[in-house]
């Protein structure tokens, strides 16, 4: 089995690839799990996880950090197509029934739950799981993408776009699979554009979900809500931040605050995480973002501090979630607009300078000298299941509907 690339788009998934790939980040956070305890305290629990758009990325990565580094029960939801006999399924089905696997075979709690997760059905039958277990939330991960989302009030379907405001924005990308560099053009968006793009991606659903399950009794005190964003560089802000999705992002950053005035009458806190850029099915597509991420992920492991997913995440669990300071109180720390900035190593002033430097340089001729395109390659095909290590690409698939 082979991937089947279109448009900088993988459309299929390798079963055994992406187990493995799951195998490995836990492997990697057993081995974490010592060091973090080192640095992180007791003050705050993590036994009772429920992560939100759990099967890939940075949902992935928090689902597994939760389970194999703290030992925590962890509920997981994600909008899947499963595997049948003949017909493969996407990625995060096959990520799910590996880590349901290892979860259960380290004694561990668990239960992925496949449906939508904007609506209110699926929150309901997450909090009745979570009665039925005895569980009370101590953290709830939000890190939700997706094109689109149904308002469950109003059953109007609302769609995410990619876009620029006020005028169009062009950037160089390459082929992921051949590194053929071409420039792309995405058009400005419309004002109803944008309004959607914050309606499927902005922060509404996340304080619909801390709202139910605080009202269903489900939250413990002093329980941690955090969710994802990103930032990244200024070359990128017109077709990112400054764009439809980074107007999303403001509006789930505002919403943090609204948040943890909800939450304070069980000492509970909200927060946004604003991570590194990765490589994920999205970023992809979006231009001078994988152009950008390739020189970046060049320049940072030539410094030695790259990072992926897991190592992001167990990072910002050990050292911002549940850091504990010297006098054993509990103290996250966050940036001027109370956000944890995890990214810090990539918005590191050496490395953006460096990153400035080469980009304009870069040639369809020496992206591979110049950018980590192999690098970028790997993790784009990895997403999918495929270019993993010690699994044989060569050998027939019996069926695709198990691991």
């Amino acid at each position: 089995m082979k991937p089947m690339v279109k448009s900088n788009i993988c459309i299929n998934a390798h079963p055994q690839g992406c187990k493995q790939s799951v195998l490995n980040q836990i492997e990697y956070t057993k081995q974490q799990k010592e060091k973090n305890a080192k640095i992180s305290g007791i003050h705050r629990p993590v036994k009772n996880v429920l992560v939100l758009g759990c099967s890939n990325g940075y949902g992935l990565a928090s689902r597994i950090c939760a389970a194999f580094a703290y030992d925590a029960a962890t509920i997981g939801v994600s909008f899947e197509k499963a595997g049948t006999e003949v017909k493969f399924g996407t990625p995060g089905w096959y990520n799910n029934l590996a880590f349901d696997q290892e979860a259960k075979k380290a004694g561990l709690f668990t239960c992925t739950i496949d449906g939508d997760a904007f609506s209110d059905e699926i929150k309901a039958e997450v909090i009745n799981k979570a009665k039925e277990n005895n569980m009370k939330f101590d953290l709830i991960v939000y890190s939700l993408a997706s094109p689109v989302r149904t308002d469950p009030e109003t059953k109007v379907m609302y769609r995410s776009v990619i876009k620029p405001i006020g005028k169009d924005f062009s950037g160089k990308t390459f082929d992921t699979m051949t590194g053929e560099m071409k420039e792309i053009t995405a058009a400005a968006a419309s004002e109803e554009e944008i309004e959607n793009t914050v309606k499927v991606m902005g922060g509404e659903d996340w304080e619909r979900w801390i709202n139910q399950l605080k009202n269903a009794d489900v939250l413990n005190k002093g329980c941690i809500t955090v969710a994802y964003s990103y930032v990244g560089p200024e070359l990128s802000q017109a077709i990112y931040r400054s764009g439809t999705i980074g107007m999303a992002k403001v509006d789930l950053e505002k919403r943090a605050e609204t948040l943890r005035g909800i939450l304070k009458s069980i000492d509970g806190e909200a927060y946004v995480s604003v991570n590194k850029g990765l490589v994920t099915r999205s970023s992809a597509v979006i231009p001078i973002i994988p152009l950008y991420l390739s020189v970046l992920f060049k320049v940072m492991k030539k410094m030695g501090n790259h990072e992926g997913c897991i190592e992001q995440i167990n990072r910002l669990f050990a050292e911002r979630l549940y850091l504990k300071n010297i006098d054993g109180t509990a103290s996250i720390p966050v940036d001027e607009e109370d956000r944890i900035r995890i990214d810090d190593w990539e918005m590191d002033p050496k490395v953006q300078a460096e990153v400035n430097k080469i980009m304009p340089l870069v040639t369809a001729e020496n992206i591979a000298l110049l950018g980590d395109f192999e690098g970028y390659r790997h993790d784009f095909l990895a997403t999918s299941g495929f270019d993993i290590d010690g699994v044989d690409y060569e050998k027939e698939i019996e069926r695709f509907d198990v691991i």
